[in-house]
């Protein structure tokens, strides 16, 4: 199973992409959680991830996350494209991605 974690500024505006990548997830037979949250929520849930993904407005919180998370999950920045496209497919695989290359440094 893999945790993806969404991080926006108020939790809302990532919803719609959470559900094309749990849409995308299922499709491809993929075990996921997938949510969003807040920045405020950020703390109380960053540890039941595997990964925390930033919305690109809130991409100035990458610098305080890392520290936040001390290197125990990878940290990466929706692209802006992909976001505003809300292309559940692409982040999916961005998160897999990092979560794999992330687990084989260990």
């Amino acid at each position: 199973m893999k945790n993806i974690l969404l991080v926006c500024s108020a939790g809302m505006s990532t919803s719609l992409l959470v559900s094309k990548m749990q849409r995308a997830a299922k499709e491809n037979s993929l075990d996921c959680n997938i949510w969003a949250v807040s920045q405020s929520e950020a703390e109380a849930n960053w540890e039941k991830a595997d990964i925390l993904l930033l919305g690109p407005q809130v991409r100035f919180l990458q610098s305080k996350m890392k520290t936040m998370v001390n290197g125990k999950i990878p940290i990466a920045v929706i692209d802006v494209l992909t976001y505003g496209r809300v292309d559940g497919q692409a982040v999916l695989n961005q998160a897999i991605k990092i979560i794999d290359e992330f687990q084989n440094t260990k």
